[in-house]
């Protein structure tokens, strides 16, 4: 539950929140993709209101040159600054928000409406999904649905099936579970 309440309140920003009530807790860990705003106080040709963090999970900043942020809490990716700029600064004060969190995301594929990546922006499950994606196609097959999750530290492949017909009647409702970043709903 406390991973999904940082996720909500770091989309503060992009809902409309102001930038205070949409500060990230220094435990959520940055992905590929989210965007960044790094904070050195008083000294703004080192802060960097919006930085992508890149495929191989890096960022760049002045002086620092680049480090590793993918994978790190935010508290983590602070500490790693702060200590690199204490060589250039004193006492640097350093800030890190995430502004956009866009490496939480499922995939549904197959017999949807629209198919594609959706972004995680709070706890999500299979027939929440689902109706985001528009709904299942005339022709899918609603009995035999696959959540697909890759197993952390493994990569050994889970699946569970998903009866979509049985728990639109209110049946095997334990089937209908909330998804986890990486996750691919597969409709036949």
């Amino acid at each position: 539950m406390r991973k999904w309440l940082c996720c909500i309140i770091l989309l503060g920003l992009s809902t409309g929140l102001s930038a205070q009530d949409a500060q990230v807790a220094d435990d959520y860990v940055i992905g590929e993709e989210d965007i960044l705003s790094i904070n050195v106080w008083r000294e703004p040709e080192l802060s960097m209101k919006e930085l992508s963090v890149r495929a191989d999970g890096k960022i760049s900043l002045p002086l620092v040159d680049e480090i590793q942020a993918s994978g790190k809490t935010t508290g983590q990716l602070k500490e790693e600054i702060t200590e690199r700029l204490q060589e250039f600064v004193e006492s640097p004060t350093v800030s890190v928000v995430v502004v956009k969190v866009l490496s939480h995301h499922v995939s549904v594929v197959g017999k949807i409406s629209k198919p594609g990546l959706y972004v995680l922006t709070s706890p999500t499950t299979v027939m929440e999904l689902i109706a985001r994606a528009g709904g299942l196609a005339a022709d899918a097959n609603g009995k035999n649905i696959q959540i697909i999750r890759k197993e952390i530290g493994t990569g050994r492949e889970l699946r569970f099936p998903f009866n979509y017909k049985n728990v639109i009647k209110g049946k095997e409702l334990h089937t209908n579970i909330l998804l986890e970043v990486g996750d691919m709903v597969l409709v036949p």
